[in-house]
């Protein structure tokens, strides 16, 4: 213990002055008292350690409180922070959270609602609000502990690997550290990914997860010590299948049998759903889920026996198994070739079995630093020859990136680095399924990606925040990551990845071939969204808050703050520019038959929403743009059909009714600039879990394109007969001077009767509001429009129920329809006539000027 009294410009050892320990000291904790001059404290990690307290700037010291609780496991923690206004208040933080109001004389348990604690901010101003770091994130309190914010609010999971499932929507999987082993899905089918959504699955903190491909439902995660579990979540068991299940607490790693790494690998074999592989220092493999193991390696590290002595201490040790040390850290099955392995030790060894783990080859790279932890083995799925590995050494102080890669199983290895900042060290690096040579490496702060094979890297952040990358894996065409503070990642469709090459950049424009895409449904619940600030959804049990977003191109989005964002709901499509086009840019989407459904543009006028309170209407009428900047640019079609024509002004939400979803399908998207025309198909297929078949979705689909075409037509006949109303409004004005003014009035007054008896039965316009359309009865247009929803409801076909209502609501619609063209035929006419037979002027000067109409 040192103390300064120049700004640290030299130093005072005060370690043994007088009322310190006398023992052998190990980590030591110090505070000094904002509150009182010259008070300062220490937690001492000793066999006579205890909180010891100086009153005279560490002259003299007193023992005080000894209670091993408030320094347990001290080479984690040791930590006291003081009060900065009350002299007699402090904290001491470890697994628990201590608190003392006499000095630190006594201590009482604060609950905190995450253990393992690091860190505590008490505001110099207002000691009741603090901010305190645990091992699951951070807490907020506003009472001076009383109560604390949830650590779910926050997206701070540290994952040390990831992996994903074949369920639709998939799946992913990883543990956390200090938290549980956690399984979420990539899409909800409500507004956001929330945490009611996800389980664990087994396993612990630390560990790898394997999960069966043919039954989504088992799944094998383990943690340290070799412990590992068989999960079933159709009965929620978890089933203890340890290859050696003896604990090994406050054990060195000598004296086990086996030795498991922290973070141990287990797998299951690509090529049998029934083959289960795990690693300590031997690779082990199981045939019947864990019932029983064989050892297929001799130990595959360097087994220096003086490097797996207890760790931690003197005077405390603290042997939990995470600093095992000659362990197997990365372990794989070529995807090609069954029973040929890559295994990598975290004391820098690799070796490979090709004959299912009968012999052994020691092929670490001759130019691989000594003692490097080979952190991943990425088989190539194009090729049994080739292999990647990704090794660090920053325990060492060394932060180069290390990347290699064989063509010859091992025999030789080149290294593939170039472009990756030197100080940016590595810790996975994977081959795109899709293309070969396409590689995806995560280092300390990011993500880097290279198209020819690890010759040249660049970056691929985008939005991803700057964290450590731990694990990343391919799933389809999505890329997801495990960052190792920041949560889980997607980005979703690397498309336009697998296709760029030099002869595309040379183009002028390009526009790529959208993924298929599976029609999916979202229940969106209940909500009035703000114009600005947080507003909230209600759905299936779950209240999302969210935050709208405005994005260029006239996009607003839904931000959730509580839960994950669900990946874009319609057609990605990708397209390029050399540079900015100069005039209209416009994207149309066809049938497979080359007729078009919509055509989308760079410029498009953008109306404001009647009630722009009205969520609905406003997202309605706005059409987003079609970028067109230089480079690559991104396109959003929802696959729906032009909404039906609307009526202008109407705000209640019956009257407003999206464009049907297209069916499944081949489908067509024109890129069109200037007097080029780019074209590629796509496909759009059916959710694999809806039972309804094409058939039952082409009805569907028919239907609701006659709802909404008859909605268009009932529309069209409401704006006419306004329009013909408001004309006979004008005319009257205009002549209301004029001889022929009697006479077009009554005339006039006849035809408006007529309209509004019409009007009445089309349409509600006595509704101002949604809410209004309580008090005054939906007509005969919003009863279509909700008979739309109705259809919309499922992947479906219809109902006969649903056939009879629109055979119905059509025949009242077509009664109000003729008499409109009656209308139009006699009293519209009639009026006219009487224009006609007076001679009436285009324009005609009057004396008082209406400033309303």
């Amino acid at each position: 213990l040192f103390k300064s009294t120049d700004g640290g410009d030299t130093w005072q050892e005060i370690t043994r002055n007088p009322g310190l320990p006398t023992s052998m000291l190990g980590k030591i904790g110090v505070v000094v008292s904002p509150a009182q001059s010259g008070r300062v404290w220490a937690i001492i990690d000793a066999e006579d350690g205890a909180i010891f307290r100086s009153d005279d700037g560490g002259e003299h010291w007193q023992r005080l409180c000894e209670d091993r609780s408030i320094r347990a496991r001290p080479w984690y923690y040791m930590h006291i922070i003081a009060d900065p206004q009350d002299a007699e208040t402090i904290w001491a933080l470890d697994v628990q959270a201590w608190k003392s109001i006499d000095g630190g004389r006594t201590f009482f348990e604060v609950q905190i609602p995450h253990g393992d604690h690091h860190d505590l901010w008490i505001d110099p101003l207002d000691p009741k609000r603090m901010i305190e770091g645990n091992d699951g994130g951070a807490c907020v309190s506003f009472s001076g502990g009383a109560s604390w914010s949830s650590i779910y609010n926050q997206p701070t999971a540290e994952f040390y690997h990831v992996i994903t499932d074949n369920q639709f929507p998939y799946r992913v999987y990883g543990a956390q550290q200090d938290n549980s082993t956690i399984c979420v899905p990539s899409r909800s089918h409500v507004a956001g990914i929330t945490n009611a959504e996800t389980y664990e699955v087994g396993g612990g903190e630390s560990g790898y997860i394997a999960v069966r491909s043919d039954d989504p439902n088992i799944v094998y995660a383990g943690s340290y010590q070799g412990f590992l579990t068989r999960y079933d979540h159709r009965t929620y068991q978890e089933r203890n299948i340890a290859v050696w299940p003896e604990s090994a607490t406050g054990w060195g790693a000598k004296d086990q049998k086996y030795r498991f790494q922290w973070t141990a690998p287990t797998l299951l074999s690509p090529h049998d759903p029934n083959v289960l592989y795990t690693t300590g220092n031997h690779v082990f493999r199981s045939t019947d889920e864990g019932s029983s193991w064989e050892v297929i390696s001799p130990d595959l590290t360097r087994n220096d026996i003086t490097k797996q002595e207890a760790s931690g201490g003197p005077p405390t040790k603290d042997n939990t198994g995470a600093e095992y040390y000659c362990t197997i850290f990365a372990f794989a099955e070529s995807p090609i070739t069954s029973g040929l392995f890559w295994a990598g030790s975290d004391d820098g060894l690799v070796h490979i079995s090709r004959d299912g783990g009968t012999s052994w080859q020691n092929i670490t790279p001759a130019d691989l630093p000594e003692w490097a932890l080979i952190n991943s083995i990425e088989p190539s799925p194009h090729d049994p020859a080739v292999a990647y590995v990704a090794a660090t050494r920053y325990k060492w102080d060394d932060f180069e990136p290390y990347l290699y890669k064989t063509s010859d199983y091992g025999v030789s290895w080149t290294e593939i680095t170039t472009g990756i900042a030197e100080n940016d060290f590595t810790r996975v690096i994977r081959e795109d399924p899709a293309r070969r040579g396409l590689l995806y490496a995560g280092t300390e702060t990011g993500i880097h990606i290279s198209f020819d094979d690890g010759a040249r890297w660049q970056s691929l952040q985008l939005n991803l925040p700057v964290v450590p990358i731990h694990d990343l894996v391919i799933k389809d065409t999505d890329l997801v990551v495990a960052t190792h503070g920041r949560s889980f990642w997607i980005l979703d469709d690397i498309t336009p990845l697998r296709q760029d090459n030099k002869e595309v950049q040379q183009l002028p424009a390009y526009l790529c071939k959208p993924r298929t895409t599976i029609r999916f449904m979202v229940n969106f619940g209940f909500t009035r969204a703000a114009l600005s600030g947080n507003f909230y959804r209600d759905s299936d049990n779950t209240q999302i808050v969210s935050r709208r977003e405005e994005r260029p191109g006239n996009i607003t989005i839904e931000r959730p703050l509580n839960a994950g964002l669900n990946p874009p709901d319609g057609v990605i499509v990708y397209y390029a520019f050399a540079s900015k086009p100069e005039g209209e840019v416009k994207l149309t989407f066809l049938d497979e038959q080359g007729n078009e459904i919509k055509t989308f543009a760079s410029e498009t006028e953008h109306k404001p929403a009647a009630d722009p309170i009205d969520e609905e209407e406003e997202q309605k009428e706005k059409e987003p743009n079609v970028p067109k900047e230089a480079g690559l640019n991104r396109f959003i079609w929802n696959m729906r059909y032009p909404d039906p024509r609307k009526v202008e002004g109407y705000v209640a939400s019956e009257g407003v009714m999206a464009g049907p979803f297209v069916a499944p399908g081949t489908y067509q998207a024109r890129l069109t600039v200037g007097d080029q025309a780019l074209v590629e198909t796509f496909e759009v297929r059916q959710d694999p879990r809806v039972s309804a078949t094409r058939e039952d979705l082409e009805a569907q689909l028919a239907l609701h394109l006659k709802i909404r075409d008859k909605l268009s037509e009932t529309h069209d006949a409401i704006n006419t007969l306004r329009n013909v109303r408001q004309q006979i409004d004008d005319w009257q004005k205009r002549t209301q001077e004029q001889p022929i003014h009697e006479a077009l009035t009554r005339a006039g007054k006849s035809a408006k009767e007529k309209l509004q008896a019409i009007e009445d039965e089309l349409i509600q316009a006595k509704a101002k509001t949604r809410q209004d359309t309580l008090n005054h009865p939906t007509k005969l247009n919003g009863k279509l429009a909700s008979l739309a929803g109705v259809i919309a409801s499922a992947q479906a076909a219809p109902t006969k129920q649903s056939y009879a209502v629109f055979d119905d609501l059509c025949q009242r619609i077509d009664v109000q329809l003729k008499q409109l063209q009656e209308v139009l035929d006699t009293d519209v006419a009639t009026f006219n006539s009487l224009l006609r037979e007076y001679n009436v002027p285009g324009v005609i000067p009057i004396a008082t000027l209406n400033s309303k109409r």
